[in-house]
């Protein structure tokens, strides 16, 4: 059975969107706000996590835990993620309710 994932590691922190059909949910740590990854960009994430990969799959979503031993390994403070949209996204978590939170880092990647 090969685990394919809708996204691709790179570097320490950076994490590269690949998929159209599945959405990507960035949990990094239980006391940061989820991400969801779509392909128009990023929103918060709201929603219940799903209970597992099946329940993840109906939803069209997967769930990406950086703290992870198979992403990176801890919780990050500062978190790239290049999305469907041609921009790469900073994510700042210790700017965590200002609009300095989540910006545009890179207009276009490509």
């Amino acid at each position: 059975m090969s685990l394919e994932t809708a996204y691709i590691k790179s570097g320490r922190n950076t994490i590269i969107h690949k998929e159209k059909k599945l959405n990507l949910v960035i949990v990094n740590g239980e006391a940061h706000p989820k991400i969801k990854v779509t392909a128009n960009g990023l929103v918060p994430f709201k929603e219940d996590l799903p209970r597992n990969r099946r329940e993840a799959k109906e939803r069209y979503l997967e769930v990406v835990h950086v703290s992870s031993i198979d992403v990176f390994g801890e919780v990050k403070r500062l978190l790239f993620i290049q999305a469907l949209d041609g921009r790469e996204y900073k994510i700042d978590y210790s700017k965590v309710g200002t609009k300095l939170f989540v910006r545009i880092h890179q207009e276009s990647y490509l």
